[in-house]
């Protein structure tokens, strides 16, 4: 992002100093102070209310959310609090009438979701849900490739998101609202949303728990499928070894396999020559003849990449964000998009019974 903006700086109240909002969050406003400034910040921990007075050193600090949204000086709440906390958080900033942002998920169940939209909708659709994963430079390479002819008709998105960690915080406890299906799969799935060529009618799933130290599943297999027989294979593991990861993003056709590494900016395109054609012939009931059936055909591997033009990332993500809350230019994840990554992840907890 570029200081190249006319209006003043969003003016921003942080609730909940974790890791989410060090690492996602915090590091954009320190880094784009032309677009962003941080005036408040909530925590019941003293030494990250001080991690923030560092770089914003005439923020107001608070131990107490409701004292907080008593300050009238707000733009933007941002809200990266554990995800039993999300909506009653939300509600009472849109209750304020302040634009809103929640990290996903927006919320655990959809009837949690569905209050939180009827909030949103009375406050002037002033909420924002954080989906990152639409901003990955390998997913938007995968969406530039849907149509692409070389391709041919698609039949199989496969998405991966692979770790190896002993993750041992509240996200590994079922009771706190943690597990992959939901810090993981609202993402993976609003991905696989956009990029199939409908509506899936039908989902299957799987819960598993193998490297985290709690109780909640940090492995999540989904499949979900549309009318017309085009699946999305989507999985996320916190148990797989870097030297054994898959590509982030495989798109199988007709014609060949696209498929990109985690955070690549550049894939590989495997196809058929676009040139060849296979000669007519038809099926026989026939006693085959003796030998291999395979035919000769060319095969072409062609580098992609994403135009220079493209914006994505964190910082394409919070501009985003600028540009929504300051000039009122649509905000590119649409609140009923949000609702359907609640949906499904919700169906997945519901019937699953690790997810019980």
């Amino acid at each position: 992002m570029k200081g190249e903006y006319q209006r003043p700086p969003l003016r921003v109240a942080l609730m909940g100093l974790g890791r989410a909002m060090f690492e996602d969050h915090f590091s954009v406003f320190r880094d784009h102070p032309a677009l962003f400034n941080v005036v408040c910040a909530c925590d019941l921990s003293k030494d990250r209310r001080d991690k923030v007075a560092e770089v914003f050193p005439d923020c107001k600090m608070f131990r107490q959310y409701n004292d907080m949204l008593d300050e009238n000086d707000v733009d933007l709440v941002d809200i990266a609090t554990p995800s039993t906390n999300h909506v009653a958080h939300a509600l009472k900033s849109l209750q304020k009438g302040f634009w809103t942002l929640v990290e996903t998920p927006m919320a655990l169940t959809l009837d949690d979701a569905l209050i939180l939209k009827g909030a949103a909708v009375k406050a002037k659709n002033r909420l924002l849900v954080m989906h990152r994963g639409l901003f990955d430079p390998d997913f938007l390479l995968a969406k530039q490739m849907i149509g692409d002819p070389r391709l041919g008709q698609i039949f199989t998105f496969r998405i991966r998101k692979e770790d190896f960690i002993r993750r041992d915080d509240w996200q590994c406890v079922k009771r706190l609202g943690g597990g992959a299906a939901y810090y993981a799969m609202p993402d993976m799935i609003l991905q696989a949303l956009r990029l199939m060529p409908s509506p899936p009618v039908q989902l299957w799933s799987e819960l598993k728990r193998i490297a985290s130290l709690g109780d909640a599943e940090d492995f999540a297999h989904v499949n979900l499928k549309t009318r017309d027989m085009v699946s999305a294979d989507i999985e996320f593991s916190g148990g797989v070894l870097e030297c054994n990861r898959s590509n982030s993003f495989e798109i199988h056709a007709e014609r060949g396999v696209f498929a990109v590494r985690p955070g690549e900016t550049s894939g590989e395109l495997r196809v058929i020559s676009p040139s060849f054609r296979f000669p007519r012939r038809r099926s026989s009931v026939r006693t085959p003849e003796f030998g291999d059936m395979h035919e000769e055909f060319p095969v072409e591997t062609i580098k992609v990449d994403l135009p220079r033009c493209s914006e994505w990332g964190l910082a394409a993500f919070w501009k985003c964000v600028y540009e929504t809350v300051r000039t009122a230019a649509p905000f590119p994840v649409t609140l009923d998009e949000a609702m359907e990554a609640v949906k499904f992840t919700h169906l997945i907890k519901k019937t699953s019974p690790f997810g019980k």
